[in-house]
């Protein structure tokens, strides 16, 4: 357990140096997600704003129809669903979407990536929160064809 945590430590170094705010890391069996948390209040050490524990298992999704087609994030990124604060959302549960329309922006590394609609149909779920951090293949539409 202790080169454990003294390998996570060298990864949070890692990170600091390179001012990462994510960072995820498979070994074996075990995958590690690293994210750099905004600090809470201001008499909190940096260190106590991240977290460098075992990703958790999501809870199951709600049950759903077999023909959704599901748009999962191609990296890992903040979730933006739309392209300015205040502006109108890229869509909306219900809407009808076509192929390479854009869904939302994912920002990485302070990059603007746009999230484009691989399938036509209507979207009938948005899972993550505007703002959230998604991780790598983590669910974000469901589009019924």
């Amino acid at each position: 357990m202790n080169d454990e945590r003294a390998a996570l430590d060298q990864l949070l170094e890692v990170m600091h140096e390179h001012d990462l705010d994510a960072l995820r890391l498979r070994i074996g069996e075990t995958t590690y997600e690293l994210v750099r948390r905004a600090e809470r209040s201001s008499a909190a050490p940096p260190q106590a704003s991240e977290s460098a524990v075992p990703a958790a298992v999501p809870a199951p999704p709600p049950p759903v129809a077999h023909n959704y087609r599901k748009v999962t994030a191609p990296i890992v990124g903040v979730f933006y669903r739309s392209s300015a604060p205040g502006a109108d959302a890229f869509v909306d549960v219900g809407d009808r979407v076509e192929v390479g329309q854009v869904l939302c922006i994912l920002e990485a590394m302070k990059l603007m990536n746009e999230i484009t609609s691989d399938f036509a149909g209507i979207v009938r779920r948005v899972l993550p929160e505007n703002g959230a951090l998604v991780s790598l293949g983590e669910e974000m539409f469901w589009i019924e064809p």
